[in-house]
Order: structure tokens, then C-alpha cells, then sequence
């Protein structure tokens, strides 16, 4: 079920264990071969192919497309929100369906600089409402075996227009792949930092981390399907309802 085809009865009607998925994305910039869009067309992807799977335990909002992406502003056409007005969104998108009674409510994320926002937006939730269920994950997180067995190039997750983006937007989406344009990109700290926060301009040439040119639309189908595999299991686990339980 979409929410927004939906009319305002038909999801009143709803049982209130079905699970509010919320893909977050963001426009900006991935290097000269890939769309500013990217992270976007990928969580929405996913997300649509798990809503697929699960019709009538899930219901799929718009994804939210404007995300924390201060440090890709060096590059034209990227836009960001502020961290406060991304996790406001976040937080209002899931506040309004609370006063219907819904109770459970799942972030699907494709773009890094969401994830500590997207936690902080649920912790704090999760404080306001403690009876209620809220999760999040990057949806390449439950790809992340299949890419270190599949990436043949010497970094083995996905980073940022990199060998697994790339494969992922040649299977999904391969007219807006620029073929000309596909490049390796990426510096490193010397002497290396562990834990060091930088902008993409400081740690890339053209704004790609990674071996794109290595890239494949096999690949990216591989990926594409762990993904929507890990994400379509672990929404359905929240729909079941969940216990805790000793070691």
C-alpha cells in the first residue's frame, strides 16, 4: 500500500499493526558519472520493492528526498537541509499518524549523512512515546555480505558513487548512468585519523568514492535483491511484534 494513492478512509481503516515506512534519500552531487538523485532512486527502489512483497503489512510513504548533504555542497546542483529541519521532517511525518493510532514506524535510508538523524529523530521518538515501535537502517546494510563476495575492487561496501552505486544505477536506472564518465576517485588522510569528519571536496577529486569503473548491472541486480531481501525480512519481523528474550 502507497499512502499516497490512498484516501484519507481507506487508511483509517488500516489495521494498526501494519508498519509506516519512510525511505529517505538526497540530491546531491555523485561525481561526474552518476545522478544528483542516486541515494534517492535507490531507497525508493528498495522501498518499492519490498512494499511489493509485503502489500498488506506495510504502507509506503513518498520518500523524503531533502537530506542532511552539508558536505556535498562544494558541488553544484547539491542541496541540503539543515540537521534540525531534516530530523523535523522526519520526526512530523511520523507524529502525524500517531494520534491515529498507528504504532509502528520504519526508516529506510540510502544516503549516509541521514543516518545519525534519522537515530537521533527516533531516539528522541522513542523517549516521547515508549509504547510504540521505531526502526531504522540503511537498506545496503543488509547487502553488505553479498557486495564484500561480489566487489572486485579493493573496497568491499558501498561508499559514494562508488563500484556497488554504480552497478546499482546501471541495473535499475542505466540511462542515467554516464558511461564516458566512469572513474575511480578518493584521497586519504596521511597520516590517517580514525573517526575524522570531512567534506567530500576534501577527500575526493570529482566527488566519487570508490571503483566505479568497475561497475556492472549483474552486480547491481545481486545487490539490488539482498537488499530487498534483508529489508522485506526485517519489516516483516516488525509487523509480527517483538518480545525480549535472555541469551
Amino acid at each position: 500500500m502507497k499512502l499516497a494513492e490512498m484516501t484519507w478512509q481507506e487508511v483509517d481503516a488500516l489495521p494498526r499493526e501494519v508498519v509506516f515506512v519512510l525511505p529517505t534519500g538526497s540530491l546531491e552531487q555523485h561525481g561526474p558519472h552518476l545522478p544528483l538523485f542516486t541515494d534517492s532512486i535507490l531507497a525508493t527502489s528498495v522501498a518499492e520493492a519490498v512494499e511489493a512483497q509485503l502489500q498488506d503489512k506495510v504502507v509506503l510513504l513518498p520518500t523524503l528526498w531533502l537530506g542532511a548533504s552539508a558536505h556535498h555542497l562544494d558541488f553544484a546542483g547539491s542541496l541540503s537541509a539543515s540537521f534540525e529541519t531534516y530530523m523535523g521532517a522526519v520526526s512530523d511525518c511520523i507524529e502525524s499518524l500517531i494520534p491515529h493510532g498507528f504504532a509502528r514506524f520504519y526508516i529506510l535510508n540510502g544516503h549516509g549523512g541521514n543516518s545519525e538523524p534519522n537515530g537521533m529523530a527516533l531516539r528522541t521518538l522513542k523517549a516521547r512515546y515508549p509504547n510504540l515501535t521505531f526502526a531504522h537502517s540503511n537498506y545496503y546494510t543488509f547487502a553488505e555480505r553479498t557486495s564484500a563476495d561480489l566487489l572486485t575492487g579493493p573496497a568491499k561496501t558501498i561508499q559514494h558513487a562508488c563500484e556497488a552505486e554504480a552497478s546499482l544505477i546501471m541495473h535499475l536506472r542505466p540511462d542515467l548512468v554516464r558511461a564516458d564518465k566512469l572513474r575511480d576517485d578518493g584521497l586519504r588522510a596521511d597520516p590517517p585519523i580514525v573517526g575524522l569528519v570531512s567534506h567530500f571536496d576534501e577527500i575526493t577529486e570529482q566527488g566519487s568514492l570508490g571503483y566505479a569503473t568497475l561497475a556492472t548491472p549483474e552486480k547491481g541486480r545481486v545487490i539490488f535483491e539482498a537488499a530487498v531481501d534483508g529489508v522485506a525480512k526485517n519489516i516483516g519481523s516488525i509487523h509480527a511484534g517483538h518480545v525480549f528474550v535472555g541469551a
